[in-house]
């Protein structure tokens, strides 16, 4: 039953993941830098350090007893995170939900999901045992459906007319969207590096836990605050980077626009903006709370979680991306293929479930010994 949880709550990340970029199509009249930041300071500092605190008895208190070496390499894996993370905005902005995260994630999910095991030595053993045969291969299933995925959208991008495109998703530009997405993929795979290199604070936080008589599902989440805390240094100095250039400071005070030759002052919906950012930032963080817990039910391959949050968000997004008529007036080819890679992404779920459920039997585990 632990795996089977495992997975569930790898879906509900991957559904956090799809939907957290819905709230700021609410938000009006601020530039992408303003509401990006206020919604980061809940996603990376106020829901983390919150969260943990209540499900974490002493979480500061992990933070401060763990080894300096291990918080400084997840902060640092933070830091190239949130440059991969700062991108992915824009990511959907000129590709849109479905096509802009099936790319970036298609990234994500090979980097993210091999250099851990890679890194750590654990790749040589995985390729001569069965479970990890069938988690490699799942991985492998995966990479094919994000990559079917990846040529629905580019079909799409072939057929639609530029006015729909347009209206479809207002910034539409494929390859500035493409080269923004593999930047973004890539380095967001930092995170999965972040908490592989957290992994003493989890053992300091499952000691508190287990001395309290609470869950180990919460064990990973002090991490999470140390990580994300390197995410927000990266975020922060951007956006304000960018507030400063765009000279669009004064958004996140004024509840005017500025007037310009062209364009009368016009009212900011300010309540309404800061509550949608707000609300996206919290979606957000929620994928990776539901990672942590999923990820603590893995078992020996862990690393595999990876593959299944990327899976579930691209599953979670493509349907988003139905449900936002993002593929309305392609062909009835691109729609298969919609279809086939959606479908192949939620085989490689099973497939990398089935691959930690073999690790569960003693006939596997006795082959584990052997090697």
């Amino acid at each position: 039953m632990g795996l089977v949880f495992g997975l569930f709550f790898h879906w509900l990340g991957g559904l956090a993941s799809a939907s957290f970029y819905i709230p700021y199509r609410r938000v009006q009249r601020w530039s992408w830098e303003t509401y990006w930041l206020v919604g980061g300071f809940f996603s990376w500092l106020i829901a983390p350090l919150i969260l943990a605190s209540i499900l974490v008895p002493d979480t500061i208190g992990v933070i401060r007893s763990a080894p300096a070496s291990s918080l400084a390499w997840a902060y640092f894996w933070g830091t190239m995170w949130g440059l991969g993370g700062l991108t992915f905005g824009l990511t959907m902005r000129y590709l849109g939900i479905a096509l802009g995260m099936a790319i970036a994630l298609g990234y994500c999910a090979a980097f993210g999901t091999l250099m851990p095991p890679i890194f750590d030595g654990t790749i040589t053993t995985l390729v001569v045992q069965t479970p990890g045969q069938f988690i490699l291969f799942g991985v492998l299933v995966c990479l094919t459906g994000i990559g079917i995925s990846g040529a629905a959208g580019m079909s799409k991008e072939r057929e639609m007319p530029e006015e729909e495109k347009k209206a479809a998703i207002k910034e539409f530009n494929f390859p500035k969207g493409l080269m923004v997405a593999t930047f973004s993929g890539i380095l967001s795979a930092s995170m999965a590096y972040g908490m592989a290199a957290g992994k003493p604070i989890a053992e300091i936080a499952l000691t508190n836990l287990t001395a309290s008589g609470k869950s180990d599902l919460w064990q990973n989440l002090p991490i999470l605050v140390v990580v994300l805390w390197g995410g927000f240094t990266t975020n922060f100095i951007w956006c304000m980077f960018l507030n400063f250039k765009n000279r669009s400071g004064h958004e996140y005070f004024s509840p005017m626009t500025k007037a310009t030759e062209s364009e009368e002052s016009k009212r900011v919906p300010m309540l309404n903006n800061y509550v949608f950012s707000a609300l996206a930032g919290v979606t957000w963080y929620m994928q990776f709370f539901f990672y942590s817990m999923g990820e603590t039910r893995m078992g020996k391959y862990s690393f595999s979680s990876w593959t299944l949050h990327m899976a579930s968000i691209i599953i979670f997004s493509t349907l988003w991306g139905i449900f936002l008529k993002e593929w309305h007036g392609t062909s009835k080819r691109t729609k298969v293929l919609v279809a086939v890679g959606l479908a192949i992404l939620i085989l490689s779920t099973l497939v990398v479930g089935y691959g930690n459920y073999l690790n569960t039997l003693p006939q596997y585990a006795v082959e584990v010994a052997v090697n």
